[in-house]
């Protein structure tokens, strides 16, 4: 079933090209307090300390049962390699809304496509990563929603992934090292996330 953002566009007509070549820089959109453009900066650039403000967003898919699904990030990746994470997160395009970046590139890291996807809210944080010495300075776009396929994830973004209760993900966080912002983007999403999944589900 399509899925359709907030402004009533489809995804798959509603996202820019990307960029032409592998040579090209990604590009961000700054943003300001407000998460109003500013402008643009390379992607490497903007996180960089202290790190530039910059437009995220952060997925949380769940399967029938209310378990989330979780990745652990590819130990090629330049940032927070080995960790785990919500579902999937990034940055949209310039020019790109934020529902279909989160949409696209859900696709492009898990091979799956959500069967409802929602906005969450919005959450302004910095999250320094020891390991890499980057900065996430990001005003992050939220997304909850469901998903029935099971996930084919592309080598190179994610290791491994995991759909887990509340319980489980307490042990898994007990035991191993999860991203700087999993925990706020969590925290900030769990309303729509209960709306979502019900109260049986603890979340």
């Amino acid at each position: 079933m399509p899925i359709t953002p907030p402004n009533g566009r489809s995804a798959e007509t509603a996202a820019p090209p990307a960029p032409s070549g592998s040579a090209d820089p990604i590009m961000l959109e700054l943003v300001d307090e407000d998460g109003t453009t500013i402008g643009t900066a390379e992607k490497l650039s903007a996180h960089l300390p202290p790190g530039r403000l910059h437009r995220a967003f952060s997925v949380f898919l769940f399967d029938e049962a209310g378990r989330l699904l979780l990745q652990r990030r590819a130990l090629g990746k330049y940032h927070s390699p080995g960790v785990w994470s919500n579902t999937c997160c990034g940055h949209p395009y310039p020019g790109e809304p934020p529902f279909v970046a989160a949409a696209r590139r859900t696709g492009e890291e898990l091979g799956i496509a959500p069967v409802l996807l929602r906005e969450a809210g919005t959450v302004r944080y910095n999250h320094p990563d020891p390991a890499s010495g980057l900065v996430e300075q990001e005003y992050n776009h939220l997304f909850a929603g469901l998903v029935r396929a099971a996930p084919r994830p592309d080598p190179l973004e994610i290791g491994e992934t995991a759909f887990v209760t509340p319980d489980q993900l307490a042990r898994l966080r007990a035991d191993h090292p999860f991203s700087a912002w999993f925990p706020t983007v969590l925290d900030a999403a769990r309303p729509a996330i209960r709306e979502l999944t019900g109260a049986a589900a603890g979340w």
